[in-house]
């Protein structure tokens, strides 16, 4: 059983407290009302009161559709029903809101998370893997009546043939349990958790962001400029140059950039730690963002690496196809990892400075506090050095 972690009966809660909550028990507001942390992290009001000479609980919904205020409210007129005679669980019961399918949770969770999506494509992909995936088997089924042995036979199909799309599917299946769960729609513990139990063992697993030797990138670079697809090519040699991310490289706008400064802003929104991140440019970049816009339409706020069809830029794919082409096992991320084995076993540059250029969280929060700035200027030599080393003559491109 959960351990209860309550407060002084004097102490009500706050919307800041409410919000900062995370170890799992129960938390009391006072009049009998809890905010509740389960286990999986999500937050449910509990109602403890009378009701005719019997002590009852009553849940009130999930932190993310009843607000603290909204709760005291609830709370508030089932006491005064109660102490009335009345029975508010049956009261409850005759306007019971109705249960989503799952098809409609996804679409609930998906809008619900918005403003937390990486990028519009990310945000397209968590959908649509549930729609292909999931939804033919549950999106007509209410998220209560959903079990382990229905979620077997969505994975079942994909576990060993799409092993890592499975266990994306798995995980955001458990998003929208865990949800209907916070939302009042199911009980008891999600069952996703148990589900990998009637599932075979994935023999081949996936390398993530598999890199090159670092000494090896300088030949990659001159094989990459011979490859066919101008914008892709131009766009995998900018990720090269700038060790930067391949989300904010296929995503990058040329309102972020400012040629004159030689400068790149990255902003927070699409950024994996969600702050703004500048990025020094090279002359071998500054060359390939002229040859860039040179393809593009040249738009102020347009993509600067532009795919088929206006307005779209170019896919991950299209970087892993050129991958395949070359026949190198490696992920375009991992450069990142060739580019910082470079800095540390060829150069003098200082850590922190590498780890920034990477955009990298700061370890250790007094360094974190009282480090401010970004050690731009530290990294434009830094930058030189390693579109130099990487043969970064961007003038070289070869159709």
């Amino acid at each position: 059983m959960t351990k209860r972690r309550g407060r002084h009966p004097d102490k009500a809660l706050t919307a800041v407290q409410v919000r900062a909550l995370k170890v799992p028990g129960r938390y009391a507001d006072g009049n009998g009302l809890y905010l509740v942390v389960d286990p999986s992290g999500a937050k449910r009001w509990l109602l403890r009161t009378v009701i005719q000479e019997r002590r009852r609980d009553i849940g009130l919904g999930g932190l993310t559709l009843v607000t603290l205020a909204e709760a005291r409210e609830k709370a508030l007129s089932y006491r005064k029903l109660a102490r009335e005679g009345g029975d508010p669980l049956a009261e409850r019961r005759i306007v019971r809101v109705a249960v989503p399918t799952f098809a409609e949770a996804v679409e609930r969770v998906h809008a619900e998370n918005a403003g937390t999506w990486r990028n519009a494509k990310h945000a397209a992909q968590w959908r649509n893997t549930l729609r292909q995936y999931a939804c033919p088997e549950l999106g007509e089924r209410t998220v209560d009546r959903i079990d382990t042995p229905d979620i077997l036979r969505v994975l079942t199909p994909i576990w060993l043939e799409k092993p890592e799309t499975a266990r994306r599917v798995r995980q955001r299946i458990g998003t929208v349990l865990d949800w209907a769960k916070a939302a009042g729609f199911r009980q008891g513990e999600n069952p996703v958790a148990g589900v990998t139990k009637g599932l075979p063992k994935q023999t081949s697993a996936i390398e993530h962001h598999e890199a090159l030797p670092w000494a090896e990138v300088p030949a990659f670079v001159e094989r990459l400029r011979q490859t066919k697809g101008e914008m892709v090519r131009l766009a995998f040699e900018f990720l090269i140059l700038t060790a930067g991310r391949t989300g904010e490289v296929l995503g990058a706008r040329w309102s972020e950039f400012d040629l004159d400064q030689a400068l790149w802003t990255v902003p927070g929104a699409r950024m994996k730690g969600k702050r703004e991140h500048r990025v020094p440019l090279s002359a071998p970049v500054l060359i390939l963002l002229e040859k860039a816009r040179a393809l593009g339409d040249g738009d102020g706020d347009g993509l600067v690496f532009q795919g088929r069809r206006p307005g779209e830029s170019i896919s991950n794919m299209a970087l892993l196809m050129v991958l395949r082409r070359m026949q190198v096992a490696v992920t375009a991320h991992g450069f990142r990892s060739s580019f910082r084995d470079w800095a540390a076993e060829t150069t003098a540059f200082p850590g922190e400075v590498v780890e920034m250029a990477l955009a990298h969280k700061i370890k250790g929060k007094v360094e974190a506090a009282y480090r401010r700035g970004d050690l731009l200027d530290k990294r434009r030599p830094l930058m030189r050095a390693w579109c130099q080393f990487a043969g970064g003559d961007a003038g070289q491109t070869n159709e």
